[in-house]
């Protein structure tokens, strides 16, 4: 019996990905769970595994296709009477729908972004309809009567249930003022999308996205190379126009005398004790963060509309740029952590994040941002927000520099510190005194000690 595997939702509400490789071929036997394939999202590299136990007969994508979700990307002729109707795979059966069997529920695989399988399988009402009208399953239906079947799977215009939408839509929507009961979903399975709703809020048609081509980066004859935009350099793209846009952003600067810092990292690295630990000018300013972001709340907020966030905890984004892009991770309770720990998770997210296997749990959930452009040798910039966040902070190069120091002129080591907020949450004065504290921590450590 063969049963089909549908690329499923991985869990970021997006609505498609592009198949990175195989880990089979056709023909391989598979066991349930069994890793059988790399996708890229718009975030990150995820693993997918196989739903079903048996033999793969055919592979229906190639490395470099980009996939809607929904699509069809494996047939595997499975295993015993493995089959029962699977709504969220796609998975074809034959199995007979008498009480006996239908009482009987096989477990499903733990699918990314599916999350553990209740007791009752949680289908699409019109499917189960469908499948127990006819007696039979979805591949039964699809043999005596394909036009009947192929309506049951797809969304109908006449359709009057409310369309189905993500967290960041309905934000997306809330801040555009658009009712999204209104909008005609373009997405699988009935699902608005951000496309949708900005073409909504634009007063235009949304229409389906056509199936992009996979094509690698051409060479013109004019020597000029075109590259396709997807995964996560188009993701951080859109999520950069949406925030430049709708957030208002002010940058205020400070430039920082960090020799005390510096003088403290240079033992801390000396200390045998702390060996293992990696940490740095970005480890002890992450911790100034977290000890100045209690004292001033709104830097730790979200604008959502008709009321703002202001968050109980600091899941502190890491800014990184990898070979696919700018990804932003982030830690979790990062206040709850100590300086070591903290170096630790910060390291342990960038060399994750290089790898390409950064998981969409740890992009999401972020509340305030911190990128180190430092390391590229650039003193300044005006940092743009992560969506959904009231603050980011930049840290530039340190420098050895004549400096003011106790009434003479020294060299001193200095950096500049950038902080740009969403002035609907900070207003200048807020932001100026943050930046002001985080300095001071920088400034003299040990302050560290007298902060609550």
């Amino acid at each position: 019996m063969i049963a089909e595997f549908r690329l499923p939702d991985l869990g970021e509400g997006l609505p498609e990905a592009e198949l990175v490789q195989w880990l089979v071929a056709e023909g391989d036997d598979v066991t349930l769970n069994q890793t059988i394939a790399e996708v890229e999202t718009a975030k990150a590299i995820v693993e997918l595994p196989s739903p079903h136990a048996g033999r793969i007969t055919i592979l229906h994508a190639a490395a470099g296709d980009v996939i809607a979700v929904g699509s069809v990307i494996m047939s595997v002729d499975v295993v015993g009477d493995e089959g029962a109707d699977d709504g969220d795979t796609g998975a074809a059966t034959t199995a007979a729908a008498t009480p006996e069997v239908a009482a009987t529920d096989t477990p499903r695989p733990n699918l990314v972004g599916y999350g553990a399988a209740p007791a009752a399988a949680g289908r699409p009402q019109r499917r189960r309809r469908a499948a127990s009208a006819g007696g039979a399953g979805d591949a039964e239906v699809r043999q005596a009567a394909p036009h009947d079947a192929v309506r049951t799977l797809e969304p109908e215009p006449a359709r009057t249930d409310r369309p189905r939408s993500t967290p960041p839509v309905r934000r997306l929507a809330k801040e555009l003022g658009v009712d999204l009961a209104r909008v005609t979903p373009t997405g699988h399975d009935w699902l608005v999308t951000r496309a949708d709703v900005e073409a909504f809020a634009a007063g235009q048609a949304a229409a389906p996205a056509e199936q992009p081509e996979a094509v690698s980066p051409a060479v013109t004859d004019r020597g000029d190379t075109r590259i396709p935009v997807r995964g996560v350099r188009r993701f951080t793209a859109e999520a950069m126009v949406h925030s430049a846009f709708t957030a208002p952003h002010a940058t205020v600067f400070l430039t920082v005398d960090v020799t005390e810092t510096t003088r403290l990292l240079a033992s801390l690295r000396d200390d045998r004790a702390l060996a293992a630990h990696r940490i740095g000018i970005l480890a002890v300013a992450a911790k100034a963060v977290c000890l100045t972001l209690p004292r001033h709340p709104m830097l730790n907020s979200r604008w959502e509309g008709e009321e703002i966030v202001q968050f109980g905890r600091v899941n502190l984004g890491i800014a990184a740029a990898t070979d696919r892009g700018l990804v932003v991770p982030n830690v979790k309770d990062a206040g709850a952590l100590t300086l070591t720990a903290l170096a630790d998770a910060i390291a342990g997210l960038a060399e994750t994040a290089r790898a390409g296997r950064t998981q969409p749990a740890a992009l999401a959930g972020g509340t305030f941002t911190i990128t180190n452009v430092g390391v590229f040798g650039v003193d300044a910039g005006t940092p743009i927000l992560n969506p959904g966040e009231a603050g980011i902070l930049a840290l530039g190069t340190v420098r050895r520099t004549p400096w003011e120091h106790e009434g003479q002129v020294a060299l001193r080591d200095v950096l500049t510190l950038s902080l740009s907020f969403d002035h609907r949450l900070v207003d200048g004065e807020q932001g100026a005194r943050f930046l002001a504290d985080v300095a001071a921590l920088l400034r003299q450590p040990a302050r560290a000690l007298l902060v609550a």
